[in-house]
């Protein structure tokens, strides 16, 4: 997803009232609008900490992974920012590997590991089937853990 004057105006204004620099990115979390929404809502006001992704779109784009200390930008459904937040860990391994805390991290659905793969599994299902490449329990995932930090948590 491409930068736009809305979420350099998002960008700016974080670093204005945190002194923070550097750069960002910017993606959604989800697969369409409704998604998008719940989970950014999950994010802003809910228990949503980590999300995973597949380390084959990183490599599909050339793009580098996420680092500790890494700022984001993420979208609502509508296509316009929510909020940032900052990588504060990676974890790449199969999509087996996922454990009781990340699962409960990721902050969806009832929040035990099995809900977490059944859902997660279904998710990238979606994906190979929209892209053509093939699915399997051992698919390397990326495990990011993340903070909000704009908006500030409890609006300051």
């Amino acid at each position: 997803m491409s930068r736009t004057r809305e979420t350099d105006a998002m960008w700016d204004a974080f670093c204005a009232a945190t002194g923070a620099e550097g750069d960002y990115t910017v993606f959604a979390f989800g697969d369409g609008p409704e998604l998008m929404d719940e989970l950014a809502g999950l994010v802003l006001h809910g228990p949503k900490r980590a999300t995973a992704s597949l380390l084959r779109d990183y490599e599909a784009e050339g793009a580098p992974l996420p680092r500790p200390g890494d700022h984001s930008v993420f979208l609502g459904g509508d296509g316009l920012p929510r909020g940032i937040i900052r990588t504060t860990e990676i974890r790449v391994g199969p999509l087996s590997s996922v454990d009781a805390a990340f699962a409960w991290d990721e902050g969806e659905g009832d929040r035990t590991r099995a809900d977490w793969l059944d859902m997660h599994t279904r998710f990238f299902m979606r994906q190979a089937e929209a892209e053509g490449f093939a699915f399997h329990p051992e698919i390397e995932t990326v495990f990011e853990r993340f903070d909000l930090v704009w908006p500030r948590p409890g609006g300051g």
